[in-house]
């Protein structure tokens, strides 16, 4: 496909890719995408891709429409799991109608502002596009804010029935620095949002392939707000969860986080709270907010690839989607990778039309969640236009 992700005439989303290596990124995306006009055009691009020149081309190529872009833990693009790309994904207007803004300054945020500013556009998104009868709001944040629980919470209560999804910018496995950039402005500690309504049906979903086992344990000393769990069953959080688990505690890495996740239970639901690494003074460090007195549970898995085909066949019953888009947890690609199971996960996230980026976490409503696929699948548009 010459780098293009199924760019038939009919689809209601646009989608394209280049590797980091194009000449002119931004404006090689554009071509490969054609006529718009784009409401929105959302950039998920390699941490090793130049963020400023892409994000200042695709402004100036883009032109007319708002320009979303973040750095990725990975991408999912044309052959499923990428790594080295720069995928692009473009909401023509003849479907989509959007609002889009940023919010910055993540630590600093004025709660009622923000929520006051989300009931406003949504109101006049829905005065503006009446014969769009779906709707959906997609976030970007930035993976390393540690605020993403808080946003999503607020950005809920404006939302109202609207349904919320995002990820949180990645920076592959450094955790070292993540981007976002609006309209070529580039942002930190900070978060993008667009509400969409479309004449295309939209389902937004999460799927995990984790079970809770009845091996439970916990947290009886946090950081909340840094994400640090000093103690569990009152011992030191990275020995009692090896202890849990029978391994050496010097041995506790990313593919040990990622096969032996804790999940907090709520009712006959769970919700992934991921472990990113262990402190130089045997705290775990969580991709999410843990607070003292949650009880978390060891997880067991399901075959991930099953798992995957399940779910996403389950949204192509009757119709299948045009396309999904999709924000998969970095530990999700990485226990891929140890099952040796990336090349069979990558054809059906090909198969299902997939587009997305791997991430530091997932929102889905007013939740901050990880280890998941959360996405929103687009189907072919209604009216047939």
């Amino acid at each position: 496909m010459d780098g293009a992700l199924r760019e038939e005439s009919a689809a209601a989303l646009r989608t394209a890719q280049v590797p980091i290596t194009a000449l002119n990124p931004g404006r090689e995306l554009a071509d490969r995408l054609g006529d718009g006009p784009f409401a929105l055009v959302c950039l998920f691009a390699s941490p090793d891709a130049d963020f400023a020149d892409l994000t200042r081309e695709a402004h100036i190529a883009f032109r007319g429409a708002d320009v979303f872009a973040c750095t990725t833990a990975g991408e999912l693009g044309e052959h499923g799991y990428e790594e080295g790309q720069i995928i692009a994904v473009a909401f023509p207007r003849a479907y989509f109608a959007v609002s889009a803004y940023a919010i910055d300054d993540l630590d600093h945020m004025d709660d009622q502002r923000i929520i006051d500013s989300v009931i406003q556009r949504r109101m006049a998104l829905n005065r503006d596009a009446p014969d769009m009868p779906s709707e959906f709001a997609f976030l970007m944040v930035d993976g390393l804010s540690l605020r993403e629980e808080h946003l999503s919470g607020v950005l809920a209560s404006g939302l109202g029935p609207m349904p919320l999804f995002g990820g949180s910018s990645g920076d592959g496995t450094a955790f070292r620095s993540t981007w976002l950039s609006h309209n070529g402005t580039i942002r930190q500690n900070a978060a993008l949002l667009a509400l969409v309504r479309s004449r295309c049906r939209v389902k937004v979903f999460s799927l995990d392939n984790l079970i809770p086992t009845d091996t439970r344990m916990v947290v009886t000393r946090a950081d909340p707000e840094a994400r640090v769990v000093h103690e569990l069953n009152a011992e030191t959080a990275a020995l009692e969860y090896a202890r849990l688990l029978g391994k050496d505690p010097n041995q506790l890495d990313p593919f040990t986080f990622a096969a032996h996740p804790v999940v907090l239970r709520l009712g006959d639901t769970h919700h992934v709270r991921a472990i990113q690494r262990v402190s130089e003074n045997g705290d775990l460090v969580f991709f999410s907010a843990i607070n003292e007195g949650m009880v978390l549970s060891l997880a067991d898995h399901e075959d991930i690839s099953a798992h995957l085909e399940a779910g996403l066949s389950r949204l192509a019953r009757g119709v299948a989607p045009d396309h999904i888009l999709g924000c998969d947890c970095i530990l999700r690609r990485i226990e891929a990778g140890q099952l040796q199971k990336t090349r069979e996960i990558s054809d059906i996230l090909q198969r299902h039309r997939v587009i997305g980026f791997s991430t530091y976490g997932e929102q889905i409503g007013a939740l901050h969640v990880n280890q998941t696929l959360t996405g929103v699948a687009i189907y072919p548009p209604l009216d047939g236009v």
